[in-house]
């Protein structure tokens, strides 16, 4: 027998065991959850109830295959959504809600298997190339996607909801409202959008306010659709668009009396934020407002998930709130007024889920299975991670320098 041969027995002997070493490690594992219980059915229709069998009914968990078990063993992040996108992975009760709370609630007991997925890029540095793939990688789908499942406008950021019953397009134009009353705006004023999406914002403020703006975008769709919303609106001649990278605007000797950056910090990254805050500064008046609308965390340090980088937002950082505060002295800039949206974000990407199912058919048919599972899994996961608390979203009014000529009260931001 050559060593081929023996080497294919080898291989089938290890992966005959791996599936009870795996239900071994989870057995272990899932034995220290002490809040909340979960069911768990194995492939070899086995079915364990671990922590507390009351309320274990409300989470129950199928792993289909073994190398679903083994997936999620080696990379708890990565694994559970590959192998839930396969649909090797399904619930039989509850769904991501469930889990995000239970995976927090003993967050202590499970800390050492999600430790390594978790925070794994803290460090990590990209070009402007790699930037504007990153972009590119999430942002030009293809507008007719997205029209699928966002509210008319195309705004894709977290809403701002005054009431429970407020439809996603109130809540996304009451979003554009609260922002745009935060920049406290006057007519004839500079603004400047960092991370300007389908130009929903910086369209609102030209009609609004008369101000007259830049949008820098690094997705050549999302710049062929605002270009042509702005022509509609017939703004065009206050505001325009650029495939731009905001690094390269010191260079043109810009100055802007206001400067907005909604759900666009994210993807600048750890290494590069000090930058960020660098042509914030370098790009304001003596004065200037600027308004920072960006996911974050309460946590010590920031991080990212290994699953979100490979499948959705490749680069992406959540930063913590400490670590924005920390920056912002060096840079001049002085932090006037912070607001958390956390759970409308919550809402939100609730709304976006809602939309999305209900065009599971044509998702489905046009991008596959995969790709289906995968968008779900992150509108619904990341609903589920707001209302846990695992993420935030925060607002940041930052002042270059000293301003005294801002309101006395907060009462502008809401009129």
């Amino acid at each position: 027998m050559g060593a081929f041969e023996w080497a294919k027995i080898v291989y089938g002997i290890l992966f005959c065991m791996a599936a009870p070493i795996s239900k071994n490690v989870f057995h272990k594992i899932f034995n220290s959850i002490k809040a909340g219980g979960a069911t768990l059915t194995y492939p070899d229709n086995t079915t364990v109830i671990y922590g507390d069998p009351a309320q274990a009914d409300k989470l129950h968990v199928r792993f289909h295959t073994a190398s679903a078990l083994r997936a999620v063993v080696k990379n708890p992040s990565v694994g559970f959504g590959e192998k839930y996108a396969s649909s090797e992975i399904t619930f039989e009760n509850g769904g991501f809600d469930e889990l995000v709370y239970m995976l927090d609630a003993n967050k202590q007991r499970l800390a050492a298997w999600f430790r390594n997925p978790i925070i794994y890029h803290l460090g990590r540095a990209s070009t402007k190339a790699v930037q504007r793939k990153n972009i590119s990688a999430h942002y030009d789908i293809g507008n007719d996607f997205y029209k699928l499942w966002l509210d008319k406008s195309m705004t894709y950021s977290c809403a701002y909801f005054k009431k429970s019953t407020d439809t996603l397009e109130q809540a996304q134009a009451q979003k554009v409202e609260h922002i745009l009353h935060k920049l406290n705006l006057k007519k004839g004023m500079s603004l400047l959008d960092i991370g300007s999406g389908w130009g929903t914002l910086l369209i609102a403020a030209a009609q609004k306010y008369g101000v007259m703006g830049l949008g820098i975008t690094l997705s050549s769709e999302q710049l062929a659709h605002s270009t042509i919303a702005a022509k509609k609106a017939k703004v065009d001649h206050l505001i325009k668009f650029e495939l731009a990278n905001y690094q390269d605007l010191p260079a043109r000797n810009l100055k802007f009396d206001r400067i907005v950056s909604v759900g666009m910090f994210e993807h600048v990254g750890k290494v590069d934020a000090p930058k960020y805050f660098e042509v914030v500064s370098d790009l304001l008046h003596e004065g200037g407002v600027s308004v920072l609308h960006t996911i974050s965390t309460r946590d010590f340090h920031g991080g990212g998930d290994a699953w979100i980088d490979k499948y959705i937002f490749p680069g992406g950082y959540i930063p913590a709130i400490r670590e924005i505060n920390n920056l912002l002295p060096k840079y001049d800039l002085t932090p006037i007024d912070y607001e958390s949206l956390r759970i409308h974000y919550a809402m939100t990407l609730d709304e976006w889920h809602h939309r999305y199912v209900l065009h599971e058919k044509t998702i489905r048919k046009q991008r596959g299975d995969f790709f289906y599972l995968t968008w779900e899994m992150y509108l619904a996961s990341c609903a589920a991670n707001f209302r846990a608390g695992g993420i935030d979203l925060s607002q940041f009014i930052l002042v270059k320098g000293i301003s005294n000529k801002l309101p006395l009260t907060r009462k502008y931001m809401y009129t």
